[in-house]
């Protein structure tokens, strides 16, 4: 049995393997079409159960009545002991390396589509979604993105992966019009995501090498290499949380994560406010006497066209803050993102209810979910600049303790008038709990933060905004 000293010596001899063989000229490119692979299983997983909300909610809680999705909303709540789970487990790759969980996390999102295929009953439904939500927060594949892409070009190559990721969540509706002929096939659409998971995570596993920066910070820490300030570490979720309490920078961009989270319903609910505003609309109309019947109708029909062109609006809204982020700053990025969120929901709001064509819609519902979530993508990504190599992947595993607490707020506002009100004020409710958070993250982030654009990650130490 080798000692411990034995054990070391062997790691820092394969870790100095890495980084010594050769890559080649074509690695990075391919590489990142890798990533992009990753990146669409996990915006797949992520969007299906939000995209097939309406569907998977009467079909499987019709008892329930109207307030149905509402009752969706509570049994997704299941999830969130996983994602506290989540964060004792990310951490982790600052201690055996990225790649492991880069083919893990997305096997694992695979698996979780699957069980949902599979499933016939509620419990076994919810089994399938709490693992999905477990994989799916860890984004390890923009962690590699971090550390892999030139300092000039992070926030660009970024967006780029993200907007071809938005892209591929296209096949969604895709499916919907080809698999699902009446609502309750909703199950269909699962499948074909789940087996192209399973064989991005293999194609990982082959293909994908560790990130040299890792490579590199381990190495030092295995040597006993100490920064002056603490920072080289195993990573952990506790030394984390104590260097973002002690650093000024990374504190306040924890508390605009926590604040912009408010408006988190936004990204579970769009389908619904879609959904009902265009049944609102055929009602008034006279197309249909029932709401029911008009909800039945406009999800095989008007939803599943706005679908096809959702990705594409999400795809923009990820793309041109990552050319903002690196030209301007990452401020102005976020910034930007936040407002434009909260402009495009009162558009596709107001669109759906007054019969707006389908695809007009739903590009307006992508441009609003995209922007949305590119505020928090450069929040996040702003944090990892800010922290230390050793570190990062823990930091950015803790930053979901700060997204957890504005979801919980986000959560606590909207259930209880949802279910109160019904799905058809799903749009004027997430509005009235999105935009006072999102107004403090934008306060916080223009007063107390400094920008991190090109900063060089390779020996940033935390400490440069105190």
């Amino acid at each position: 049995m080798r000692t411990k000293e034995e054990r070391v010596q062997r790691e820092i001899a394969r870790r100095e393997r890495q980084l010594t063989k050769p890559r080649g000229k074509g690695y990075f490119p391919f590489l990142l079409l890798i990533i992009s692979l990753v990146y669409v299983t996990d915006e797949i997983a992520s969007q299906i159960g939000t995209l097939m909300k309406t569907e998977i909610a009467n079909d499987m809680l019709a008892h329930f009545g109207q307030s149905s999705v509402g009752v969706l909303d509570i049994l997704s709540m299941i999830s969130v002991p996983f994602l506290a789970l989540g964060i004792v487990y990310k951490p982790l790759s600052d201690r055996f390396g990225r790649k492991p969980f880069l083919v893990l996390n997305t096997f694992g999102m695979a698996a979780g589509l699957l069980i949902v295929y599979l499933s016939r009953s509620i419990p076994a439904y919810v089994v399938g979604a709490c693992v999905i939500q477990f994989f799916v927060p860890h984004d390890m594949q923009a962690v590699y993105i971090m550390e892999v892409s030139p300092d000039k070009h992070r926030a660009k190559i970024y967006s780029v992966v993200k907007c071809i990721a938005m892209l591929g969540v296209m096949v969604i509706p895709l499916l919907r019009h080809l698999l699902m002929h009446a609502t309750a096939q909703w199950r269909r659409v699962y499948i074909i995501p789940a087996l192209v998971g399973v064989a991005t995570s293999l194609a990982a596993l082959l293909l994908a090498k560790e990130t040299d920066a890792f490579n590199r910070s381990r190495i030092n820490y295995l040597r006993g290499n100490v920064e002056e300030n603490g920072t080289e570490a195993e990573g952990g979720i506790l030394p984390a949380l104590r260097f973002v309490w002690r650093h000024r920078q990374l504190r306040w961009l924890f508390i605009a994560l926590a604040c912009s989270e408010t408006g988190f319903m936004l990204t579970v609910d769009y389908e619904v406010i879609m959904t009902y505003g265009y049944a609102e609309h055929s009602v008034r109309t006279g197309l249909f006497s029932a709401l029911e019947a008009a909800v039945e109708s406009v999800g095989v029909h008007e939803i599943t066209a706005a679908l096809f062109l959702f990705p594409v609006g999400c795809a923009l809204g990820q793309l041109i803050p990552g050319f903002v982020a690196d030209h301007k700053s990452r401020k102005a990025a976020a910034l930007s993102a936040s407002l434009t969120s909260v402009v495009l929901l009162v558009g596709f709001m107001l669109g759906a209810s007054w019969g707006a064509p389908p695809y007009l819609v739903g590009f307006l519902t992508g441009a609003c979910i995209g922007s949305f979530w590119s505020n928090i993508d450069t929040l996040t990504m702003m944090a990892g600049e800010s922290a230390p190599t050793a570190l990062r992947s823990s930091i950015l595993a803790a930053a979901n303790l700060a997204t957890g607490i504005g979801i919980g707020v986000a959560y606590g506002v909207t259930l209880p008038l949802l279910t109160i009100l019904g799905n058809t004020k799903a749009g004027v409710v997430i509005l009235c709990a999105a935009v006072p958070g999102l107004i403090a993250a934008f306060t916080i982030l223009a007063v107390k933060t400094h920008d991190t654009r090109g900063v060089d990650l390779s020996t940033v130490k935390g400490n440069e905004w105190d």
